[in-house]
């Protein structure tokens, strides 16, 4: 296990001929809370020098925001979702891993939001429908260009044999 990254790669059944088709990051906006607690913790520090004699507590509050921010900062980093070509899986935690795997062939929807902000910064939220409804690999939020990501998915589904090709006979539409 690595704390600076999260090594998907390793989660591979290689020997199985399984490939990594798509790794997705979650999208840089996620990172703007983190910096901007770690922007605060740099003016305690600055205010250090104005605290006088007290200068300590500019020290500890800065560091703990600091710390706090960084924190955030890497659970954003190791975060992944992973398309491969036999199933999908999310990696997240930092000292404690958590993983979440679902086969290509229990995907039976897939649906794709986009909020007004994800519309203007490129990022979507997809839900994966399942008969099982596996709880937090179920919705994956801010996924970056979720178009394109949106038609990987289906293409490794597709291509996977999950999903029946629908044939249209219109001869028994009107029996």
């Amino acid at each position: 296990m690595s704390l600076w990254h999260p090594d998907v790669r390793r989660r591979i059944l290689h020997e199985e001929g399984e490939v990594v088709i798509d790794e997705v990051r979650r999208h840089w906006v996620t990172r703007i809370v983190p910096v901007m607690i770690i922007l605060v913790s740099y003016i305690c520090f600055l205010a250090m020098s104005a605290l006088g004699s007290l200068w300590w507590a500019g020290l500890i509050v800065g560091l703990i925001i600091g710390v706090l921010g960084f924190w955030r900062l890497q659970l954003e980093w190791m975060d992944r979702f992973v398309v491969t070509n036999m199933r999908v899986f999310r990696v997240k935690g930092v000292f404690e891993q958590q993983i979440a795997t679902m086969p290509l062939t229990r995907i039976l929807d897939i649906s794709m939001r986009r909020p007004f902000w994800g519309t203007i910064f490129n990022y979507g939220h997809f839900t994966f429908e399942t008969a099982a409804q596996d709880q937090w690999l179920r919705d994956v939020y801010f996924v970056s260009n979720p178009e394109g990501r949106d038609r990987i998915i289906q293409r490794v589904i597709t291509r996977a044999g999950a999903r029946a090709m629908a044939t249209f006979d219109p001869q028994t539409m009107h029996e």
